[in-house]
């Protein structure tokens, strides 16, 4: 090499280092934005053919009702598959989370095809579940695998969760904004580690484009009616939000209590499932109608436009309690968009508010108090309904994720700052502690 070779080298890596010491955000923000972009189109593409196959799943059901009958075997189908080859996997959502706060072994990336098949299943039969912990499993398990080629420390690797799991989520709702916030705030509740901002944004809105690339559908609603902020929609506001932080505990406590109850009765986990389905079935042809299993999406939208029965929601309960207690697979949040959803559309028999506000309202509020997470809760509700909204909506999570208590749907949610300060000395203890 040359003597003016050898000196431009010295000034370009000069130069290069003297470019990093005053941005050292730039090495950041391009491995990130290589791994988000990886995350993304992984997870985006991983939820549309899943919302694919969850409408194809849907249509076949609701055309030929008599395969709810088969509900109890597939569910004890399900059950063997995880109890035989699946039980590293089997804690779905709270092994993300506890990856989070302790990252230990690469998750196995079974989990990923598992929860898609135990899911589509699930629907196909007649159980009633969500959606959102498939796409969420599905994309974390898929990230985890990036955690050795691209060398990445603990730090990195709860990062690299977080952004999985905003992407899961946003493009399963298409809602990145919230995605990426329910994946920043779901984990340790009252913090949120500003290191994973850019990834999990990142990641989320890439995944929602993506998704969106494959033409799957997402469910658009609409609220008609937004009263002037004054006084008495406030108050009545947040009346609603009481109820709506009652029915998360409830549902909270309720998904674990059964769920115990299914464990300490049927030691052999495949039976649990043939007697949560034969409960699920029996009921479903009692009362003659299929609309409080599957997502339940016809009677969410309709709760926006109609004061519905004030029962609706309690039956929804019911049939997803059953259902994910015994072991059917799925999600949790579309059902309580549906409990939300329709608790607010009832509360409009007693509360002077706009049917489709106290819909929206009861959609996330719902949510927010059985997950804690209200910001990502505020920021979906603006992403579906508008901004217009936004008030009664805040009012609504606020006041429900204060009243669910020391209540989770998920137990290894860990608390970070407590929602009183009374009980500071309960932080970092996670539901399953309490």
């Amino acid at each position: 090499m040359s003597k003016n070779s050898r000196t431009v080298n010295r000034k370009v890596r000069f130069h290069s280092r003297f470019f990093f010491r005053k941005f050292p955000a730039i090495p950041y923000i391009l491995k990130w934005l290589c791994i988000s972009i990886i995350i993304g189109a992984a997870a985006g593409s991983a939820s549309a053919g899943f919302l694919k196959s969850l409408e194809w799943a849907t249509d076949f059901r609701e055309n030929h009702i008599w395969i709810i009958a088969f509900l109890p075997v597939a569910g004890f189908l399900i059950g063997l598959l995880y109890h035989y080859f699946g039980q590293n996997v089997e804690a779905g959502n709270n092994l993300l989370i506890d990856t989070i706060h302790d990252p230990k072994e690469t998750i196995p990336f079974k989990m990923a095809p598992f929860v898609y098949l135990g899911t589509i299943v699930t629907h196909f039969f007649g159980g009633s579940a969500g959606r959102e912990g498939t796409a969420i499993q599905m994309a974390g398990a898929i990230a985890d695998q990036l955690s050795k080629p691209f060398r990445l420390d603990k730090t990195e690797r709860r990062i690299l969760i977080i952004s999985a799991i905003a992407a899961g989520f946003g493009s399963v709702f298409g809602t990145p904004l919230a995605g990426a916030l329910f994946g920043l705030e779901v984990f340790l509740i009252g913090r949120i580690r500003y290191n994973a901002i850019f990834p999990a944004f990142t990641s989320a809105i890439f995944a929602d484009w993506v998704t969106n690339l494959w033409q799957a559908k997402h469910t658009h609603y609409h609220i008609d009616l937004i009263p002037k902020l004054e006084l008495s929609p406030i108050l009545y506001s947040i009346l609603a939000g009481i109820a709506f932080g009652i029915c998360a505990a409830t549902f909270s406590k309720m998904i674990h209590w059964i769920g115990t109850i299914f464990k300490s009765n049927i030691k052999y986990p495949p039976f649990r499932p043939i007697v949560g389905g034969s409960i699920v079935a029996i009921a479903l042809f009692a009362i003659g109608t299929t609309k409080y299993i599957g997502l339940g999406i016809p009677t969410i939208v309709e709760s926006f436009n109609t004061q519905l029965p004030v029962y609706d929601f309690a039956l929804k309960m019911i049939f997803t309690i059953i259902t994910l207690a015994a072991g059917f697979k799925g999600g949790e949040v579309t059902p309580l968009f549906f409990i939300g959803a329709t608790l607010g559309s009832a509360l409009s028999l007693f509360i002077p508010l706009p049917v489709g506000l106290l819909a929206g309202m009861g959609f996330v509020a719902v949510f927010a108090g059985a997950t804690n997470t209200p910001l990502a809760c505020m920021l979906m509700g603006i992403e579906l309904f508008g901004a217009e909204s936004g008030i009664y909506i805040a009012i609504s999570c606020i006041v429900s994720y204060l009243l669910s208590g020391r209540n989770s749907i998920y137990l290894k949610q860990r608390i970070g700052q407590s929602k009183n300060s009374r009980y500071e000395s309960d932080q970092d203890k996670s539901f399953s502690d309490l």
